[in-house]
């Protein structure tokens, strides 16, 4: 990677970071802060693995803390027989569905056009700074722009 796109990715990310501060979002800031200290020190060899790996990492965490309840004691047997009886929650089966399968159709279209990525990113900090989203939306919003392409 030449100096110029180091350097203009370093900013990219500097932005990412402000933008993080200025929408009171940790996850953003120091999600931007960990690539800008790996891109910028030694660790930067590893960030082929980062980029392999993260993803499902990342989602493994979030179905830890999705599935946590199950163990805590806030979802009850009784709850889960439920679920198939209320047009809600079948509901939520069928949009959970739906998803999953625009978060697969993401996941792929993010790996298959990089490019991509960076303006989903800079969609969802925005969605996430100023609307008070949460930052899963890039595989979802790939899913939903890989309908459109």
């Amino acid at each position: 990677m030449s100096l110029w796109a180091s350097n203009a990715n370093a900013l990219l990310l500097l932005v990412f970071v402000g933008l993080g501060i200025l929408g009171h979002n940790p996850a953003i800031t120091i999600s931007a802060l960990i690539i800008l200290l790996v891109q910028q020190t030694p660790l930067l060899k590893y960030a082929p693995m980062l980029e392999k790996y993260g993803v499902q990492l990342g989602i493994l965490l979030l179905m830890l803390g999705v599935l946590a309840p199950l163990i805590t004691g806030k979802v009850q047997a009784p709850q889960i027989l439920a679920l198939f009886t209320s047009w809600k929650t079948i509901a939520a089966i069928l949009v959970g569905i739906l998803v999953a399968w625009l978060g697969g159709r993401g996941v792929q279209l993010m790996q298959l056009n990089p490019p991509v990525v960076t303006g989903l990113m800079i969609g969802t900090i925005i969605g996430v700074a100023f609307f008070r989203g949460v930052p899963v939306g890039p595989l979802i919003a790939a899913g939903i722009l890989s309908l459109f392409l």
